[in-house]
């Protein structure tokens, strides 16, 4: 288990959202306001972990058959979990993300790490993956929403940042998620050419 290695992988070289394309749905939908991006962020993040860690845990005496029915089965606990703690301690961010938190049980990020690395690693290095994969999805998520609340609403966790004429409206508004995601992806996409090239 290489700690330096995992979390370059989950923050820039196999980033959940800029380099694998998981998880758009809910990228794009929920990225208009900071706290939206946080909550989701953290609730993926303490989702994966879980889920990552139990797979992993339980791995070798699952049939291979019945696999993805049970990762299935141990994601929608932990989604039921933190679905009903939001709701109790958050209730503006749980009414904020809506339905986006009970979709969290078929993201194909946290479905893709428990397929390709949780049923194939230990516990330890599942938990560590889990942190580093959770990390990149909610750092790219707070980058655009600060991105499309900032340039979209003029604002930044509700507070009034840039005069009310000024703003890009289009930025809050479903194009505008495309457009800002399409332009992270370019740009991540170049910094990895880079650094290919300069090797």
């Amino acid at each position: 288990m290489n700690f330096g290695k995992q979390l370059k992988e989950g923050l820039i070289t196999q980033n959940p959202v800029l380099v694998q394309v998981l998880g758009m749905c809910s990228t794009m939908a929920i990225t208009t306001s900071i706290m939206n991006g946080l909550g989701m962020g953290v609730s993926v993040l303490i989702i994966l972990t879980a889920s990552n860690v139990v797979i992993s845990a339980i791995r070798k005496i699952v049939p291979d058959k019945i696999r993805i029915a049970m990762f299935i089965v141990v994601i929608a606990g932990f989604v039921t979990c933190v679905d009903l703690l939001l709701q109790a301690f958050v209730p503006a961010i749980a009414a904020s993300l809506g339905v986006f938190i009970p979709l969290i049980v078929v993201n194909c990020i946290i479905l893709g790490r428990a397929e390709s690395f949780s049923y194939k690693n230990g516990v330890a290095a599942s938990f560590v993956d889990g942190i580093c994969q959770g990390l990149g999805y909610t750092a790219v998520l707070l980058v655009m929403c600060f991105i499309r609340e900032l340039l979209g609403a003029g604002t930044l966790a509700g507070f009034r940042i840039i005069p009310e004429t000024y703003p890009i409206g289009v930025l809050t508004l479903p194009v505008g998620g495309f457009l800002v995601l399409g332009c992270l992806i370019a740009a991540m996409q170049w910094a990895l050419s880079k650094s290919k090239e300069g090797k």
